[in-house]
């Protein structure tokens, strides 16, 4: 941020900002207002901060002053002078935080200058309509008690409202009853005061509104409906400033729910109301996709010449697909546990390469669907393709890995020699950081042991993982209490000398009386080397 004695550039930068001579906690506050989408959150901080530092408080009054004073400026391609009030000369960004400033903070400020700055925002929209302002002073107009007229309009314009009307006819007929808002009925909340007074309750059920087909929506739905009613009228104020600093009006509010993620928790109601064939759909924005990057898979069969480094925009479908269910699907038609281990590679890399990253639980289905079934199906040396998939893979989406393949890996009843070889390859990879391998040795602890496990566990530890004495205590616990159930098993004896011997100085007295213990009943041939190694661990 720049500094309050430095004059910064306009919004054409041809000069300083219209605030530079301000004083500088209004310099400051502008300043913040002007730094992007999240301005209004920013200048609430600079509030703060000013607060904090016990001097005088932020004077709105003089601000609010400042932003009506006219001054000269010049005008148009003549050069001729025109007055014009400081608000009119902020870019219209910091225009728009301002306004979303002034809407939470507004109990707080003189109301006579608040209602001169809606004045002069509210003249300027005549000339240079901008229906997010013309919002935005709606809303504060009303809040102020100024906006008796203005009650019952919408703040929406045509083109918006035609548009969400287009939308809610749309959503409605996906099973969800999406219902525009309606104009009260004066009879009937006539009749609702009066069954107030007298104290009675109403015999017969409400009547809900009809779908647009005319039907009544099932009850489960409409029990639905009002949980999230509930949870709408249960959410903070703050959060209608979130929504309001959105500068340009593109960028998402990152607490906002998508509508995806509301499809998902609708899922299994959906499921039973419509039946598994017409709830196992992508969405038909998404599906029209699909053809296009089936075409783009079909290439990996005729030869990797000739394709390019850049991941191509089809794979941005990925980025679409938002609950879960609709990534299992797009996988499972794509047929990517299909691909060959040429094209499996070749896909890993423009993933790789995507922006932005995968979310997690995208990442986490793609690993199911590219590697989770083509490990296990396994019966020899994975190939080296495979191997340099997984690594890459497994070295950005190491949390990913470890959930949807290292466990279940692992924990399958017919993982063999080949599943733990290209497991100890993976864990042997250098590309892997020593926050991924911390992660591995977590998931690793949580599953219950066996032989493969023991091998698996040996090539991570041989990699000196740097862990917290508390995960080190559970790894100490857990390897003591699989000794007695090891007695013959020479992955666990070659694990337990890799782990007295890298991690000597972490071995506290009570851990090596314990090894002691766990050691005793070793029958293996390295049962010697065992015994002389913990002799070594002693005082």
């Amino acid at each position: 941020m720049l500094t309050p004695d430095a004059a910064p550039l306009g919004a054409e930068g041809a000069g300083p900002a219209p605030w530079a001579q301000l004083e500088a906690p209004a310099r400051l506050l502008l300043q913040a207002l002007q730094a992007g989408p999240e301005g209004a959150r920013r200048g609430l901080g600079v509030l703060r901060a000013l607060g904090s530092r016990g001097g005088e408080p932020f004077c709105w009054g003089r601000f609010l002053e400042a932003l009506c004073r006219e001054e000269p400026v010049v005008q148009g391609p003549d050069g001729r002078l025109e007055l014009k009030p400081l608000l009119l000369r902020l870019p219209q960004l910091c225009q728009r935080n301002l306004m979303s400033l002034l809407m939470a903070v507004w109990p707080s400020l003189p109301e006579s200058g608040l209602l001169s700055v809606l004045q002069i925002a509210q003249q300027d929209l005549v000339s240079d309509p901008d229906a997010w302002l013309r919002a935005l002073g709606e809303l504060l107009q009303r809040d102020l008690g100024g906006g008796a007229s203005l009650e019952g309009a919408s703040l929406l314009s045509k083109r918006c409202q035609r548009q969400l009307q287009g939308l809610c006819r749309q959503l409605g007929q996906g099973g969800r009853r999406l219902k525009l808002p309606q104009v009260p009925d004066p009879e009937q909340e006539e009749e609702d005061r009066d069954s107030q007074q007298s104290g009675k309750r109403r015999k017969e059920p409400e009547e809900e509104p009809a779908s647009p087909d005319g039907e009544r929506a099932p009850k489960r739905f409409r029990c639905a409906e009002r949980g999230e009613e509930a949870d709408e009228d249960k959410r903070p104020a703050h959060e209608s400033l979130e929504s309001l600093a959105g500068g340009e009006g593109a960028s998402p509010i990152k607490n906002q729910p998508v509508l995806g993620a509301e499809t998902s928790k609708a899922s299994p109601r959906l499921e039973d109301a419509k039946g598994p064939a017409e709830s196992l759909r992508l969405p038909k924005a998404l599906q029209d996709q699909v053809p296009r990057l089936q075409q783009l898979l079909k290439t990996f069969g005729e030869g990797l010449e000739g394709l390019e480094d850049a991941p191509p925009v089809e794979l941005q479908l990925l980025h679409e697909c938002s609950p879960s269910q609709q990534m299992d699907l797009l996988c499972a038609q794509l047929q990517l546990p299909q691909l060959s281990d040429t094209g499996l590679l070749q896909l890993c890399t423009w993933l790789l390469a995507l922006s932005p990253d995968l979310s997690f639980s995208n990442a986490t289905v793609l690993t199911r669907s590219l590697f989770l079934g083509r490990i296990l199906s396994l019966t020899s040396s994975a190939s080296r393709l495979l191997t340099t998939a997984l690594t890459s893979f497994c070295a950005k989406y190491t949390h990913p890995v470890c959930r949807a393949l290292l466990g279940p890996v692992l924990q399958a009843p017919d993982t063999g020699p080949a599943q733990t070889e290209l497991l100890c390859c993976l864990m042997k990879d250098e590309s892997l950081e020593p926050g991924a391998l911390v992660l591995m040795l977590g998931q690793i602890l949580e599953l219950p042991w066996k032989e493969e496990t023991f091998l698996v566990l040996q090539s991570l530890l041989e990699r000196q993982v740097e862990m917290t004495p508390e995960k080190f205590n559970v790894l100490m616990e857990k390897l003591c209490k699989e000794g007695l159930a090891a007695t013959t098993s020479m992955a666990y004896a070659k694990l337990m000398l890799t782990v007295m011997i890298k991690y000597q100085a972490n071995i506290t007295e009570a851990q090596r009386l314990g090894l002691a213990v766990a050691l005793e009943p070793n029958t293996t041939f390295l049962r010697k080397s065992l015994q002389a190694t913990l002799r070594h661990l002693g005082p």
